[in-house]
């Protein structure tokens, strides 16, 4: 994310951070990097599909720290692409740096991967733990900084967009904020997170001195998410900068430093753009002129309240309203109770799915759940049957399509598929997308059940928050290619049941009195799992049956939101811990005794057997 190269030559040189103690203030994160940075744990696993149970509590004790610190966080999150899809190349490039890296972790390499549920993980953690959050309508950064500068407080980020910001507050990158060691203070202060914050006027005294007007034009000239250096190559390849530092000579930071030589000495930024022209062909000039001038657009504060958002829950977007979202779409968006596919699909009708370190010889896992996305893009793209005498060619060629990112074998392919059509009760003229949530709850459960292949009758005797795993599960024995092996399919159950005998020792009902056989049961969990921590076995078939798992999941959650959540949303930190049901499935391999690890947990034992029996038939 960010300018190229920029952390990097900032870092280099260390003079540009003042040492900062960071507490009682407000704090305004970026939640994109902090939710990558808390994932990036030096101890966690990235071949097995993530382990959420140990990301949450990461989440915890990072805003435990702060609560101890007298800080008060307001996490900010990206949302969607925006309407006109600026980043496109980026993305497209990230992905394939995604795919390299999916295929050096199946074959046994090193390298970091976002497991696939992260963000909606980071979302609950921060419902649980009460702490006021926002997501965007588009990019977050330019918001990130209005309501920054609206308080005075920093930034905490690893954006380095935000060494370009004008902010009041200042920027603290999070390789800086050390959270994991709050000290105290001597005197009545209290404690601290000790942190460094970057110093904009330390930076442009150091070259010029510099305007700190010219620190946009700076970025985009250098190359960022949304314009690439090579539109500005014929200028570095003409100007001189000084110090000798022109493109053909030295590296990345030589030509950074020389292009800041080469600013200073302009007073504000149309004159130095004026100057970037001369070097240019005529018929170009005016085509950079504009793009320049809206790049550095990007880094001007949004005219987006989110003070009002946190004070009183309305977020008010101009471009939201420009792209016809409806009201409810768009506030569902802001709480976090949509996730950002579903506004790339809707306004842009194209969407990115995300690698997982699965097999690259069979098809992405995400094709296992590609009727339930075509029932997502079917209700944001408002799908009929059409008229009884309407030929059924007719009718196909009315189906919207959506352009799905995915991987085919190794390398990232573009899809065109088309939106499911929707039963009559969806297609009726009164419930248009923005009156969704008008059809009643019983449709909407039933077109959700529908999907996944489940009656409700089936889940009656599962308890409630588990009801939407189980229908899942249900579709993904149902749909998997190839078929889901017996082991595979115990294994998940009994990483389920584990989740579920967690919670009820650790969070236990108030109106249940609390089993001991529980306690006893969890606690040979614990033992058992110790012991079988050394072993490593990883195999590529059972992970990518997993990956496919999840990848239902993940379009399951997305539908039940859309659908106003007529099945309880699961716990994800609670449903999914990859290390685990690795371990159980090669456990049940060679030890079908295993089945039996929650016997001595009455309760446990007939959860196994009333999940198990529910998806076998």
């Amino acid at each position: 994310m960010g300018v190229q190269g920029l952390t990097g030559f900032v870092e280099e040189r260390g003079v540009f951070f003042t040492e900062l103690r960071v507490r009682d203030t407000k704090l305004v994160i970026d939640g994109s990097s902090l939710y990558h940075r808390l994932c990036f744990a030096p101890d966690a696993d990235f071949r097995r599909g993530g382990d959420y149970g140990a990301f949450a509590a990461a989440v915890r004790d990072f805003f435990g720290a702060l609560r101890a610190c007298g800080v008060a966080p307001f996490v900010v999150l990206d949302g969607g692409r925006g309407a006109e899809d600026r980043k496109l190349p980026t993305l497209r490039g990230r992905a394939a740096e995604q795919l390299r890296a999916a295929h050096g972790l199946s074959r046994g390499a090193g390298g970091c991967l976002v497991p696939l549920l992260t963000r909606e993980a980071f979302v609950q953690a921060l419902g649980r733990l009460g702490v006021p959050f926002v997501q965007c309508f588009a990019e977050a950064d330019r918001e990130i900084a209005g309501l920054a500068n609206r308080w005075g407080c920093p930034v905490l980020s690893l954006d380095s967009d935000f060494f370009v910001f004008d902010l009041a507050g200042g920027y603290c990158p999070l390789s800086h904020f050390q959270w994991q060691s709050v000290r105290a203070a001597a005197g009545p202060q209290g404690c601290y997170v000790p942190a460094r914050c970057f110093s904009a006027e330390r930076f442009c005294r150091h070259f010029g001195p510099l305007s700190k007007a010219l620190l946009p034009l700076f970025a985009v000239m250098n190359g960022n998410d949304f314009i690439g250096p090579e539109a500005l190559e014929a200028f570095f390849s003409k100007v001189r900068l000084p110090r000798g530092c022109a493109a053909a000579r030295g590296g990345r930071h030589r030509r950074l430093q020389g292009l800041l030589n080469w600013l200073a000495q302009f007073a504000e930024p149309a004159e130095a753009v004026d100057n970037v022209l001369k070097h240019l062909k005529k018929h170009q000039r005016e085509e950079i002129r504009e793009l320049l001038c809206a790049s550095m657009e990007d880094y001007a504060p949004s005219d987006v309240n989110l003070e009002d958002f946190f004070q009183n829950g309305s977020y008010e977007c101009e471009a939201a309203r420009k792209a016809d979202v409806p009201q409810w779409v768009l506030d569902a968006l802001a709480k976090g109770k949509l996730a950002p596919f579903v506004i790339n699909a809707l306004i842009l009708r194209s969407t990115f799915l995300r690698v997982q370190v699965e097999n690259m010889q069979r098809p992405s896992a995400h094709s296992t759940a590609l009727p339930i996305r075509q029932v997502i893009y079917g209700l944001l793209l408002r799908v009929s049957h059409g008229t009884e005498d309407a030929s059924p060619s007719k009718q196909t060629n009315e189906l919207p399509i959506v352009c799905e990112f995915d991987r085919c074998q190794k390398t990232l392919k573009k899809t065109f598929v088309q939106a499911a059509s929707l039963p009559p009760d969806f297609c009726d003229d009164r419930f248009p997308l923005d009156k969704l949530m008008e059809v009643p709850v019983s449709c909407r459960q039933m077109l959700l059940l529908e999907t996944l292949g489940v009656k409700m009758s089936f889940l009656e005797p599962i308890p409630g928050h588990l009801q939407l795993p189980a229908a899942v599960t249900c579709y993904w024995i149902r749909c998997s290619e190839p078929k889901v092996k017996l082991n595979q399919l115990k294994a998940l159950l009994l990483m389920i049941v584990s989740g579920e005998l967690q919670r009820i020792t650790h969070d236990p009902d108030p109106t249940v009195l609390p089993a001991e056989d529980d306690s006893v049961a969890y606690n040979e969990f614990l033992q058992w799992k110790e012991k079988k921590l050394q072993n490593n076995d990883f195999d590529l078939d059972a992970a990518h049956s997993f990956c496919q798992w999840q990848c239902c999941l993940q379009m399951g959650l997305y539908l039940n939101q859309l659908l106003g959540t007529p099945l309880s949303e699961p716990d994800l930190s609670r449903l999914y811990t990859g290390t685990l049901v690795h371990r159980l499935y090669q456990e049940l391999k060679s030890a079908p005794s295993v089945e039996n690890l929650f016997v001595l947990s009455p309760k446990m034992a007939q959860l196994y057997l009333v999940l198990l029996n529910t998806v076998e038939s």
